[in-house]
């Protein structure tokens, strides 16, 4: 047998999705699906590739700290790490004996990049392992005395930036550690039983329980969400309870006069869309979901097709320059794009790519989505702005801003979600009046 073919499928698949994830900028959950499907994984052995991925990922930053103790030259190539960071996670993070852990991450090294760095990564594990993942963070991390923030930013594996963003906008510091820890867990597969197409007691029957904070809501214990029936046929949706609740706050804003024309600015991928246009089904509105970019306004259009009773169409169009007219709409959702720190469990990816750089070109297009939203709807209507980070100057900063240069809006509520709390992904919902 050539060593090559010594390599586990597991740890192989692993590899490729981490090269993936580096390469070509793509989300592991997505990517996950077809190189297990490649390398013909399933059961237990798909379930220890999506661990392995998902966990390394999640304490990349905290991992290479270690890994960077344990060289005696600075340099890496970026392929070699991530088998060293699979091989740490396995020591430092699943029940995987060192040994094992070790010789198929060399194993690994030899069959994807060469003979030559197999010596090193056996010496990097073999240091890795002589001491606990607690240990490690003591032995790396800042002093939390000296410096909380570079400690937290090394114990939980946020980067520092993000750390300082998140503790800005928390109410008490003291709630920090809890919520970057909630940020490492795997969330719950969040259920959306859509009205008048599917129920909530279907979905309970089928395995699931009860949510807490969406009437729609139903948690999935086991299982491939794909594999229930209603989800396949577009009755029901993955949804988290956060995305659910930013939905129900639109549709169920108080409203005088007319109540039949409602626009999703921002629709793609669709999911809040099906649940609002279902809803609007069984109040007798009618929905228009535009979305800026052609293919996934497609996606749009194909996940909403259960619901397109509710549906006036899906458009192709930029929310900062509409194709519609002015004081057209009785409710409007805004949820616009953001750096998605707020959804940190689902794509924990997203922490060592976005930049604090991002904000100043996300946020002046949040003000204007905002702004245009707001003149897209009729006096007496509601606007709903929200978005899937809790980073102040995405939230209260936009709605700040617009609203401070317009006399025809007033903001009624804002409500921040957040998963150390309420189990969701961290929302932030704010509902504005046009006067």
């Amino acid at each position: 047998m050539a060593r090559g073919d010594r390599v586990d499928p597991s740890r192989l698949a692993a590899y490729d999705v981490l090269k993936a994830v580096r390469l070509d900028d793509a989300y592991a959950n997505l990517a996950l699906p077809q190189v297990l499907a490649e390398h013909k994984l399933a059961g237990r052995d798909a379930a220890f590739t999506t661990e392995l991925v998902s966990g390394t990922i999640r304490w990349q930053g905290t991992y290479d700290a270690i890994i960077d103790a344990c060289l005696t030259k600075p340099r890496l190539e970026a392929k070699v790490r991530d088998a060293l960071r699979l091989g740490v996670h396995q020591l430092l993070g699943m029940r995987v004996p060192d040994h094992a852990a070790i010789s198929t991450s060399v194993d690994l090294v030899r069959a994807r990049v060469g003979v030559g760095p197999t010596g090193l990564t056996n010496a990097v594990l073999r240091k890795v392992s002589a001491e606990d993942l607690e240990a490690w963070i003591r032995r790396v991390a800042p002093d939390e005395t000296h410096d909380p923030v570079g400690h937290a930013s090394i114990a939980h594996s946020h980067p520092r930036w993000v750390v300082e963003a998140l503790d800005e906008a928390l109410d008490s510091a003291a709630e920090l550690p809890a919520l970057l820890a909630a940020d490492n867990a795997a969330p719950k597969v969040m259920l959306v039983a859509r009205p008048g197409l599917s129920s909530v007691d279907e979905l309970v029957a089928g395995g699931g329980v009860r949510g807490t904070l969406s009437p729609y809501a139903v948690e999935l214990t086991g299982g491939d969400p794909s594999a229930v029936p209603a989800v396949a046929e577009g009755r029901a949706g993955v949804q988290d309870e956060g995305s659910q609740l930013v939905a129900l706050t639109l549709v169920e804003a108080d409203l005088d006069g007319r109540d039949e024309r409602w626009l999703d600015v921002c629709s793609g991928p669709g999911g809040k869309a099906a649940l609002i246009a279902a809803l609007a089904a069984q109040q007798g509105a009618r929905v228009l979901a535009n979305e800026l970019q052609h293919h996934r306004a497609r996606l749009v259009a194909r996940g909403t097709r259960a619901a397109a009773s509710g549906l006036s169409g899906v458009v192709t169009g930029d929310g900062t320059r509409p194709p519609w007219r002015e004081d057209t709409f009785d409710r409007v959702l805004v949820d616009a794009p953001c750096s998605g720190l707020g959804a940190l469990r689902r794509r924990p990816e997203s922490r060592w790519r976005r930049t604090p750089q991002d904000l100043d070109l996300l946020v002046p297009l949040q003000c204007h989505l905002l702004d245009t939203a707001i003149a897209s709807t009729r006096t007496g209507g509601v606007i709903v702005y929200a978005t899937c980070s809790p980073v102040l100057a995405e939230t209260t900063g936009v709605v700040e801003a617009v609203l401070a240069g317009r006399d025809d809006a007033h903001l009624e509520s804002t409500r921040q979600l957040w998963p150390h709390r309420d189990g969701t992904d961290a929302m932030f919902i704010a509902t504005v009046r046009r006067l």
